[in-house]
């Protein structure tokens, strides 16, 4: 059996539609960008003079064919008004995800498309779904150390989302010991890419697991007025349950951390932050990280990939990528386990590393 290479495959899928796509956006001149899992159009489209439409202007479209693109959308939702923005989500294959947003230049070009489109036959037996967006710009993120200040953790928001604003710090209300984070970031898509960016895989920060979610408004009513607290400890069948202690790592890996912590201190940089998430796990026992180190003094972040195998039983792979990336760190800046030089290497305008070894 023969197959096909990725991209020849991803090609060869719904092609006719494809090709009528690219002929409209050579006729039209109209460009489209996809970024992130997205094809957007517009934000500001051609001609745009003045600030971005207010809230309640952009509606959701749900239900689509996932082989109709915006050749035919942008003339349907153009007819009714105005078109900001378009951004249809978008599959590797290149079929769309059965979803798009439409924002108009106005409120009423919005209500003119909900009432217009919702429930219309896109094609026969296909109705679609027009409603309006629920424009949230707010997150919550649960779980953080409770030794993680608010200026570290805007160092690292700022290095691996877009559109971030600002935060404000509460003790956890589910978690012990455990910090709850409000971000608010510039738009719902902002917010929304955000999400999608800090929740992808098995996420840690300074080696805890976080949760990331929508911030819920009665919960955000709660800390709002200092009624949410953290429980001093959750009773379930008589037993008192306790945040989980992770197992101490061995001392020789211990060290590469203590080190890169003794550079970061001695030059003012403040503590390193760890962002790592298991991307890949094999059957050997292997596992393979996507690692990302933000310190705060830095102007630029350090990432890429790594392999581990966590040290015993019971370990989740994330502290020992931790030393992995944590060596990296200490290599490039042309540092060793033997203690830190007094006239480190200066930082690099980039940097990234993957670190292969040891998964087969």
């Amino acid at each position: 059996q023969r197959h096909l290479p990725p991209q020849m495959w991803t090609n060869s899928i719904n092609q006719a539609n494809k090709m009528a796509l690219l002929t409209w956006t050579k006729e039209t001149g109209i460009d489209l960008v996809q970024v992130n899992g997205q094809r957007r159009y517009g934000a500001p489209p051609p001609g745009w003079v003045g600030d971005p439409p207010p809230a309640g202007t952009e509606v959701f479209i749900g239900k689509l064919p996932q082989d109709m693109y915006e050749n035919v959308l942008i003339p349907l939702f153009q007819s009714v008004g105005k078109l900001y923005e378009f951004r249809l989500m978008m599959t590797f294959s290149g079929l769309n995800r059965g979803f798009a947003y439409a924002k108009y230049s106005n409120r009423r070009g919005a209500k003119e498309a909900i009432a217009a489109f919702n429930n219309y036959e896109v094609q026969q037996g296909c109705a679609i779904v027009v409603c309006k967006s629920t424009e949230k710009c707010e997150l919550s993120m649960d779980g953080l150390a409770a030794s993680v200040s608010r200026r570290e953790l805007e160092a690292v928001l700022r290095q691996v989302t877009e559109g971030f604003l600002s935060i404000t710090l509460y003790a956890s209300p589910c978690k012990k010991r455990a910090q709850l984070a409000v971000l608010r970031y510039s738009s719902h898509q902002a917010a929304a890419m955000a999400k999608k960016t800090l929740m992808e895989g098995n996420t840690r920060l300074s080696g805890l697991e976080v949760r990331v979610d929508w911030l819920n408004p009665s919960l955000k009513q709660k800390l709002q007025s200092g009624e949410e607290k953290p429980p001093s400890s959750r009773v379930q069948g008589g037993k008192r349950l306790g945040v989980p202690k992770p197992a101490p790592l061995p001392p020789v890996l211990r060290d590469a951390l203590d080190c890169l912590n003794a550079l970061c201190q001695r030059r003012y940089l403040g503590a390193p932050l760890f962002l790592t998430k298991c991307i890949q796990a094999n059957p050997n026992g292997w596992l393979r990280f996507w690692c990302r180190v933000v310190i705060p003094g830095c102007p630029v972040p350090f990432s890429g990939f790594t392999w581990v195998r966590p040290a015993g039983p019971g370990r989740s792979g994330h502290e020992e990528a931790k030393v992995a990336v944590a060596l990296q760190v200490l290599r490039l800046l042309g540092e060793s386990l033997q203690g830190v030089r007094a006239n480190p290497l200066p930082f690099p305008k980039s940097w990234s590393f993957s670190w292969e070894r040891g998964a087969a």
